[in-house]
């Protein structure tokens, strides 16, 4: 180990000198056997995942986010009958040391967003948006306020809302959020220590949207629906942050007729490709995105080699795509071609029980 210390990355694949290792998080329930979130690293020179360990022990920390200062590390949390966020320090040697958390009584949420000293999460079973104020020290200092969403759509799972993604535009100026219960891409804005509603813009009825990414150019968005397993692109107008609809693709093949839940979306960071998880299917599809328009063209599916792939994620050099099947506790590595986006299969992969979330620093490491 070099002085177990992080070096910041500022080199592309195809540089000789890249960084060997990364190191990465892992979100996961603990209903079975799982203890909390686990962390492991990624040697990209022997494209490997390697050296996976308890990080902390913690009640179902199902999904991550970190700040971007690589610092602090936030996590849902759930204590007995109790729901909420815990925050971390991410010490240079990797290893996370605990801060403090915030819990209310009910379910956890199921989504955590992190940027600047704003902390957002989001229910799935209540239906709510919660934004956190961050210290300077970066631990969570209070709850500022709370959103509930109402309504429901036709589906069996949509009897009631049920928040699935809370996050920023990438301009910062909108918080956004997706329900998937009333088939919902709403958008605030944070004013006066409240969220003020500005835009929503539904989906077609049943859809369940899940997740959003965007573009970098920060005008297209794409919009995963869980239910009826699409892609929606999106024109995002940042003058008042409302959404139009341009395209819609289903992500899994026209004749598959078995139960799919679409999961993850993911871009790359040149805007060339979009990818996205299906648990059913247990594959990763690949789109190609237009350089002018960033309508998708489908490229392939690749088998996830694993069961119901709830995350997965592209790693800093974006050589490679490790994906987290719940199902069969196993995170899988794939090697990505930059230039087609197509993916390959590695022979390394890790056992991580009921992972839902893998998050990794964007600093070499050098074990």
């Amino acid at each position: 180990m070099r002085d177990g210390k992080y070096i910041l990355v500022n080199k592309r694949r195809g540089d000789h000198d890249l960084t060997k290792e990364f190191i990465g998080y892992v979100g996961t329930y603990t209903r079975k056997s799982s203890r909390g979130i686990y962390r492991f690293e990624l040697d990209i020179e022997a494209k490997e995942l390697t050296d996976v360990q308890l990080a902390h022990v913690t009640g179902s920390p199902t999904y991550l986010a970190i700040s971007k200062n690589e610092k602090r590390l936030y996590a849902v949390a759930q204590a007995d009958e109790m729901g909420g966020v815990s925050s971390y320090e991410i010490q240079e040697d990797g290893k996370l040391r605990y801060m403090n958390r915030k819990l209310s009584k009910g379910a956890p949420p199921c989504h955590v967003d992190i940027r600047d000293q704003a902390l957002l999460s989001g229910n799935y079973h209540k239906g709510t948006v919660t934004w956190y104020e961050i210290n300077e020290q970066g631990s969570i200092h209070k709850e500022i306020t709370s959103e509930e969403h109402e309504g429901r759509g036709p589906h069996e799972r949509q009897e009631k809302p049920h928040v699935h993604f809370t996050g920023h535009t990438p301009d910062g100026k909108y918080v956004l959020v997706v329900d998937l219960g009333t088939d919902e891409l709403v958008t605030y804005i944070k004013k006066n220590q409240a969220l003020i509603k500005l835009h929503t813009f539904k989906t077609k009825a049943g859809s369940g949207p899940r997740h959003i990414a965007f573009h970098p150019n920060g005008k297209t968005a794409y919009l995963l629906t869980e239910l009826s397993s699409e892609v929606i692109v999106l024109d995002y107008k940042a003058s008042n942050g409302s959404f139009i609809e341009r395209q819609v693709l289903r992500v899994i093949p026209e004749d598959f007729t078995e139960t799919n839940d679409a999961s993850a979306i993911h871009v790359s960071s040149d805007g060339k490709f979009v990818y996205t998880a299906n648990r059913g299917h247990n594959s990763i599809a690949v789109f190609q995105a237009d350089e002018t328009t960033g309508n998708l063209t489908f490229v392939e599916h690749t088998n996830t080699a694993g069961e119901f792939p709830r995350d997965f994620t592209l790693d800093p050099s974006e050589a490679f795509i490790v994906v987290a099947n719940q199902h069969t506790g196993n995170l899988v590595l794939f090697e990505r071609d930059e230039q087609t986006g197509k993916l390959t299969k590695l022979d390394s992969e890790i056992n991580v029980p009921e992972a839902v979330c893998v998050k990794f620093l964007k600093k070499e490491f050098e074990g």
